[in-house]
């Protein structure tokens, strides 16, 4: 898989995503920094790249419809959480191979324990 990473994520997380064999691109390394929700979404689905975000705003399928992008990856983070727990957090659910294949055209609701799809 390739994956776009937000820039609300740790850098910390980009090795994450590589330990799992995937492909990573960072919003912070592609010009995206302080881009919009809407900019980030467009280079993602330009480039075919699933989305990984702390970012509760790409949950909204109204606005961000998963069938139209490579996978949506919204991790559901505490406001105390440190860059341990979210790599923890993603570790846990990139673990889930079988699921992590299918993420194209789905949107992951990530929390501890406990992920949701949403395809529509």
């Amino acid at each position: 898989m390739r994956f776009l990473i937000d820039a609300d994520l740790p850098r910390s997380t980009n090795e994450t995503v590589r330990h799992f064999g995937h492909e990573v691109a960072d919003v912070r390394d592609v010009g995206l920094r302080s881009a919009k929700d809407d900019i980030i979404a467009r280079y993602a689905q330009s480039h075919q790249l699933c989305i990984i975000t702390g970012d509760s705003d790409f949950a909204d399928i109204r606005n961000y419809p998963p069938k139209q992008y490579a996978g949506i990856v919204v991790l559901d983070l505490p406001r105390t959480a440190n860059s341990a727990y979210i790599n923890q957090l993603l570790k846990d659910f990139l673990s889930q191979t079988d699921l992590v294949k299918s993420l194209y055209g789905k949107l992951a609701m990530v929390e501890p324990g406990r992920v949701r799809i949403r395809e529509a």
